[in-house]
C-alpha cells in the first residue's frame, strides 16, 4: 500500500510539470501572436500619454531652471510656470510629436492632464533650490513686476 501512494504522488508531480510546460508554451505562443498583431487603441493612447508625461518632466525642470536664471522672481515666475504648464503640451502634441487625433475622441483635457503634478513638483523644487543657491552665491539679477531689483 505504501508503494502505491508514492507512485501516485510521483505521477501527480509529473502531470503537473507537464501541464505547467504546456501552459508556458501556450502563453509564449499567445505573446508572439500579440506582438505580430496591430496595436490596440488603448496601447496607442498609453504611448502618447507616456511621451507627454516624460516631456512634462523634462520641461518642468528646464523651464524652472531657465526662468530663474533669467531672473524671474515671484509673480513673474508664477506666470512663466503657468505659460509652460498650459501651452507647452499643445506645442508638444501638434508640432513636436504630431499626434493624430480623431475629432470624435479629441479632448483638450487629455492633452493637459498627463504629467501635470510632476511638472508642478519639479518646477517648484528646481526653482526653490536654484533660487536658494543663487541668493547664497550673490547672483545679481532679480526681475519682478515692479522692475529689476
Amino acid at each position: 500500500m505504501v508503494k502505491k501512494d508514492k507512485l501516485e504522488k510521483l505521477d501527480i508531480r509529473k502531470k503537473r510539470k507537464k501541464l505547467i510546460k504546456l501552459r508556458k508554451q501556450k502563453l509564449e505562443e499567445y505573446k508572439i501572436k500579440e506582438e505580430k498583431g496591430k496595436k490596440k487603441e488603448i496601447d496607442i493612447r498609453l504611448e502618447k500619454e507616456t511621451k507627454l508625461y516624460w516631456t512634462r518632466v523634462i520641461i518642468g525642470f528646464v523651464s524652472a531652471f531657465i526662468g530663474r536664471l533669467m531672473g524671474f522672481v515671484g509673480w513673474l515666475l508664477l506666470i512663466w510656470m503657468i505659460l509652460f504648464m498650459l501651452l507647452f503640451p499643445f506645442l508638444a502634441n501638434f508640432i513636436i510629436f504630431r499626434f493624430p487625433y480623431d475629432k470624435e475622441e479629441w479632448n483638450w483635457k487629455n492633452i493637459l492632464s498627463p504629467g501635470l503634478g510632476i511638472f508642478f513638483f519639479l518646477f517648484m523644487i528646481t526653482a526653490t533650490v536654484l533660487h536658494t543657491m543663487l541668493i547664497y552665491f550673490g547672483y545679481p539679477i532679480k526681475i519682478t513686476i515692479f522692475g529689476i531689483i
